[in-house]
């Protein structure tokens, strides 16, 4: 071969080079989210970023080699399934889902795209999985607490308040997990002695009625469950109001005026929801990856609002708080 003709073919192959390195480059992948809370939400937001952080050491960087798209429900239900809607018409590869709802809108939408959820109350109730263990759809993820933490907060409830005898449940009735919450606790009402009863949230007129005739009479106290997002400060307004203690699942309603809350911590859901996410991108399937409890669960206590409602907190119970707000 005559050197100008190495040469030039040489300069052929250096110019091959980058163009066949861009060519192998992984393409960017993308991902929903479907928050079951409003975007100006600081609980969502810090949930929000737990997920990105642990997406990040994993591997996955926004705006590099994954695209996210986040949609808020606010547990409303048109928000959800316009949110669901949006998001699956983008096909991202995967979609992150927070709260029952916001599942339950999704795969009335696709029963193909992989989900991923975290916060989800009673996945095998609702339909999302066949099992824990072996999910076998499109769907898995992490429960928001397992049936017996319902006489767990029964008996919050009256280690703070001893006189309470008849405790309301709110429940979001939109929320198909709302019902078998209710259950839950009523199958534990008995063993602790206390009379229970359903109370809906409709709309903030609707609640602020049934709460102010609930509280004519004496010895009443609240269960707030994990199907209720919408209006929460309304209830903790209510609740100071008429000096109901009440017991609730989140520790934001608690550092937002609450009296007490026992429940899982969610930010670390978020963080092993970005795992899943992360293995099912490279290649495992959702009906495969066993559907996860907490692990970790969190008790806070409001010693301004207890003094509101004058009551005493048990040392036991204090010693056992994970954080004291005083």
């Amino acid at each position: 071969m005559r050197r100008r003709e190495f040469i030039t073919l040489l300069g052929g192959v250096a110019v091959s080079w980058p163009v066949a390195a861009e060519a192998q480059q992984p393409p960017m992948r993308r991902i929903g989210v479907l928050m079951n809370r409003a975007a100006d939400d600081p609980d969502a937001q810090a949930r929000i970023t737990a997920f990105r952080q642990r997406l990040q050491q994993l591997g996955w960087t926004d705006g590099s080699n994954i695209q996210i798209d986040t949609r808020w429900g606010e547990d409303d239900v048109d928000r959800e399934r316009k949110g669901a809607a949006e998001l699956v018409a983008l096909a991202p590869d995967i979609i992150l889902a927070s709260g029952t709802l916001s599942v339950a809108e999704l795969q009335k939408v696709s029963r193909t795209l992989p989900i991923v959820f975290a916060a989800v109350t009673d996945p095998v109730g609702a339909g999302f999985v066949d099992s824990l263990a072996r999910p076998g759809g499109n769907a898995t993820g992490f429960m928001i607490y397992e049936y017996s933490l319902s006489a767990k907060w029964l008996e919050v409830i009256k280690q703070i308040a001893p006189n309470v005898t008849r405790v309301a449940v709110i429940r979001n009735p939109a929320n198909p997990a709302g019902i078998a919450v209710f259950g839950a606790i009523q199958n534990a009402a008995q063993s602790v002695g206390v009379e229970v009863s359903p109370v809906s949230i409709r709309g903030a007129d609707e609640t602020e009625r049934t709460l102010a005739a609930f509280a004519r009479s004496p010895n009443g106290g609240l269960i707030v469950t994990p199907t209720v997002a919408v209006h929460r400060d309304l209830i903790i307004t209510l609740a100071a109001r008429y000096k109901l203690p009440a017991v609730y699942t989140l520790r934001y309603m608690v550092t937002g005026g609450g009296l007490i809350s026992y429940g899982p911590a969610l930010v670390e859901q978020f963080r092993q929801a970005a795992e899943y996410v992360d293995r099912i991108l490279n290649r495992e399937k959702p009906a495969n990856l066993p559907v996860q409890a907490p692990t970790k669960y969190e008790l806070v206590i409001n010693l301004k609002t207890a003094k509101a409602l004058g009551l005493d907190v048990p040392p036991t119970l204090l010693a056992r708080a994970d954080e004291v707000i005083e």
